[in-house]
């Protein structure tokens, strides 16, 4: 029988989860997601925390800040306490999509569509934490994101469109507040 020593909780896309001596404590939290929960929409390839397909993003406060946070560095058994949001969690069919994926599919930033998890997600926790950023600053978040199949041009025109100093015609900032 578990003691309350030894069961973690924390919340994925607002639904608390406890996770208890059943689950290693080698499992990391891409894993976790994707094989516990079957959220398959968080991506894995290096599992080394370069190629971000498996970015989710988490507050390790209630409603603090998210963050950006590689899923295959981070083990299950470091997430006690936190929130975390998926793609899914993010923006959905049933739901309805988040701004950042609607923007990113209207400007063919998808391609395959293997990575655009990770990035629509690395976006997120950029935004949450530069509630204001400029479209240079947009640009230089996303220098040393490796992407596989497509050029980045589509995929920063569909991000820059959250800068507050995109072009008018183009600016969707005001809709990541809703």
């Amino acid at each position: 029988m578990s003691t309350a020593m030894d069961v973690l909780k924390f919340k994925v896309n607002g639904k608390e989860h406890t996770v208890g001596s059943n689950v290693s404590s080698d499992v990391m939290l891409v894993d976790y997601l994707r094989n516990y929960l079957n959220l398959r929409g968080t991506k894995y390839m290096c599992r080394e925390g370069g190629c971000g397909a498996c970015i989710v993003t988490a507050s390790k406060t209630a409603g603090g800040p998210f963050v950006s946070v590689n899923s295959c560095l981070v083990s299950v058994g470091s997430c006690h306490g936190w929130e975390i949001k998926t793609i899914e969690g993010l923006g959905n069919r049933k739901d309805g999509y988040h701004p950042l994926q609607k923007s990113l599919a209207e400007n063919n930033g998808t391609q395959c569509g293997y990575c655009s998890s990770g990035w629509i997600m690395a976006m997120h926790g950029f935004m949450e934490s530069k509630k204001e950023a400029t479209m240079m600053e947009v640009q230089n978040a996303f220098g040393s994101k490796p992407l596989r199949c497509t050029g980045y041009r589509p995929i920063l025109e569909a991000f820059k469109k959250f800068a507050k100093d995109a072009p008018k015609e183009d600016r969707l900032m005001s809709l990541l507040r809703t």
